[in-house]
């Protein structure tokens, strides 16, 4: 069995079922877990923009590749062929997040010999525990994909234990995005609700959408998630000032509140590691926001990266 990964949350799922030893081919974007780290690269990015304002510069990039129909990623179809996987995992969720199903469809079917193609399209954690189950079957390790299924799925009740329920839930802005402000969409809204919070800005199944500031002011978060798809906390930190320099930042509750004893109410986080990535770790961002929320720090994961404002 020969398995080439075009998605990150793919790659981590195969890994986490213990089947590293069939991949021989990877995206870009496939940087965990380390191990994978040897394998041929068979994606790049066509946005890039560095330092302050990135946030707006890759998201203008972005709006205009979309609305001229290009894909934002590209596919080294001669390396692919080349590799004769058996199975492609891609996606078919987000044309932003990684390479386009169609663009892999159509080089597969050059293949002499079609691989299978498996495309994710989870919405919501539940979903995520079934891909589990679907990449085990697609790759031959059903047995071993449903044990991990079911220490996952212990790992999620495990944290739910903690959720304080006579308590107000507190307001939760979630911004995927920082210029423009996009909130978390698929699964987020669902995790923030099942940890003990309120997403009211958007729910649960719903893509990620831009919000207005007004929106954000009407919703007066009491805690913030600043966690950008697919950004490390160095990027993050180098954007922050540009929105904290908004003039509807700190009229938000959660800033003016700052923190409560040890309790921080605005809190930064791993975009490219955590919650923008629908595979195993999805679980570890949910025991995150329990232990957070909850003030019950014993529940977050050691080495969780995240940062406190």
């Amino acid at each position: 069995m020969r398995v080439v990964s075009l998605l990150p949350s793919a790659t981590e799922i195969l890994c986490r079922i213990g089947g590293a030893h069939l991949l021989v081919g990877r995206s870009h974007e496939c940087d965990w877990p380390a191990e994978i780290g040897h394998l041929p690269v068979l994606t790049g990015a066509r946005t890039h923009a560095s330092g302050a304002g990135a946030s707006a510069a890759i998201d203008a990039q972005v709006r205009e590749s979309l609305a001229e129909g290009k894909s934002l990623y590209t596919l080294d179809a001669d390396l692919l062929r080349s590799l004769e996987p058996d199975v492609i995992l891609t996606q078919d969720l987000c044309d932003v997040c990684s390479i386009d199903l169609n663009t892999v469809r159509g080089v597969a079917a050059t293949m002499p010999r079609p691989p299978k193609i498996l495309s994710l399209d989870p919405h919501s954690i539940w979903q995520v525990f079934d891909d589990c189950l679907r990449v085990g079957e697609a790759v031959g390790l059903p047995s071993e994909a449903d044990r991990a299924m079911v220490e996952l799925r212990g790992q999620y009740w495990e944290a739910v234990d903690f959720v304080a329920p006579y308590v107000d839930a507190p307001e939760v802005l979630f911004l995927e995005w920082m210029e423009p402000c996009f909130v978390g969409g698929h699964w987020t809204p669902e995790l923030i609700t099942a940890a003990g919070g309120r997403h009211s800005l958007n729910a649960s199944g719903q893509k990620s959408r831009v919000v207005s500031p007004e929106e954000i002011l009407e919703a007066a978060p009491e805690r913030i998630v600043i966690s950008p798809c697919g950004w490390g906390l160095p990027q993050i930190a180098a954007e922050l000032p540009r929105l904290q320099a908004q003039r509807w930042w700190p009229l938000l509750p959660a800033v003016m509140e700052g923190s409560e004893g040890s309790q921080p109410r605005v809190v930064l986080v791993d975009g490219n590691q955590m919650f923008n990535r629908p595979g195993p770790r999805l679980v570890d961002a949910f025991r995150f926001l329990v232990g957070w929320l909850n003030n019950r720090p014993e529940v977050i994961p050691p080495g969780f990266p995240f940062r406190a404002l």
